[in-house]
């Protein structure tokens, strides 16, 4: 069943109105009339039923029917990551959406390539792959912070996993295994890699631990799913 992010707030018997833009989606791209049903849902009150009421050139009026899910909490995972370019931007966000991030952290780094980021971009892929997937939590998207900021003001008692193409060893098995920390942070560099410089001033840090992904070198975009994955299988909430 086709599904809508909507930012009203829900309550049983209640009436939504979606914007025009929207509007435009349901008639004129899935071609829904009168009576017709959706899934709807705002990030705060679950997914409800909702039927079209109304529905002509202009206008869209939905009709709640039924709560079908209620709100789950966000996960509670901090992803940063360096910006990409635009597409492969797109995608990282999407997946990491996906995969479970909680918070989408920008973060710019001495070889960050891309430093015009588009905040309202990566807030609409958010919703769009929250709609694609069945996602109820949407993930809070901050706005960018330099490398320095970052680490200088992380959170007490959060974990930061950070990808580092320099370590000695293809399996990252051993240091996750080895976190003692529920609450998690992953950062992902920028297609350049992160400095020596980063990498030295990470490693240096108590609540940061270093992992590989692996005997390939991976894209930033790829090793952003493959870190994530590994994340959720070992210590995350794939357990």
């Amino acid at each position: 069943m086709q599904r809508l992010f909507v930012p009203q707030a829900m309550q049983a018997n209640g009436e939504i109105e979606p914007d025009p833009q929207q509007a435009h989606y349901l008639l004129n791209v899935l071609r829904m009339h009168s009576g017709a049903q959706l899934l709807v849902f705002n990030g705060v009150d679950g997914e409800w039923l909702a039927s079209l009421t109304e529905a002509s050139r202009k206008k869209v009026r939905l009709s709640l029917m039924t709560q079908v899910r209620p709100q789950p909490a966000l996960p509670d995972l901090i992803y940063c990551f360096a910006p990409l370019k635009q597409g492969r931007l797109d995608y990282m966000v999407q997946k990491a959406v996906e995969m479970g991030a909680g918070v989408l952290q920008p973060v710019l780094t001495q070889h960050t390539q891309m430093s015009n980021i588009g905040i309202d971009r990566i807030r609409a892929n958010v919703v769009e792959a929250a709609e694609q997937c069945g996602i109820l939590a949407i993930p809070q998207v901050r706005d960018v912070v330099k490398l320095e900021r970052l680490i200088w003001e992380w959170e007490p008692g959060r974990r930061l996993i950070f990808c580092d193409e320099g370590a000695e060893t293809n399996n990252p098995m051993p240091a996750l295994q080895a976190v003692p920390e529920n609450k998690l942070g992953l950062l992902i560099g920028p297609e350049g890699g992160f400095s020596e410089e980063e990498r030295q001033q990470l490693r240096a840090l108590p609540y940061v631990t270093s992992i590989p992904l692996g005997p390939r070198i991976l894209r930033a975009d790829t090793a952003a799913v493959a870190a994530m994955a590994v994340i959720q299988a070992s210590i995350g909430d794939w357990r």
